[in-house]
C-alpha cells in the first residue's frame, strides 16, 4: 500500500467519523429545543440589566468624580502591600530602617 492510498484512506475514515458525530449531536438536541430557548432567555435576564438601570449605574460615578472612602482604602492597601513587597525583596539586613520604611497608620 503506497503512502497516497494510506492518506486517502485515513482522510476518508476521518470524514465518515465526523459525519457520524455531527448526526449524533444534532439528533440529541432536536426534542428539547423550545426548553433550551426559554433557559437561554432566563440566562440573559440574569446577565443583562435593563438599559435604564445600566445608565443609572454608569451615571452614579464618572471618571472625574471623587472616590468613596472604601475605594481609597482598597487602593491604599494595594499600594502599601506593593511597597512592603519591594522592601522585603531589596532588604539586605545591613542598614537600619529609614523613615520611608516606617508604616504610617
Amino acid at each position: 500500500m503506497s503512502w497516497r492510498q494510506a492518506i486517502l484512506l485515513s482522510s476518508l475514515l476521518a470524514m465518515v467519523l465526523l459525519c457520524m458525530l455531527q448526526e449524533g449531536t444534532s439528533a440529541s438536541v432536536g426534542s428539547s429545543q423550545a426548553a433550551g430557548e426559554e433557559a437561554q432567555e432566563g440566562m440573559k435576564q440574569k446577565i443583562f440589566m435593563p438599559e435604564s438601570d445600566a445608565s443609572n449605574f454608569l451615571k452614579r460615578r464618572g471618571k472625574r468624580s471623587p472616590k468613596s472612602q472604601d475605594e481609597v482604602n482598597e487602593q491604599e492597601e494595594r499600594t502599601r502591600e506593593a511597597v512592603e513587597q519591594w522592601r522585603q525583596w531589596h532588604y539586605d539586613g545591613l542598614y537600619p530602617p529609614y523613615l520611608y520604611n516606617r508604616h504610617h497608620i
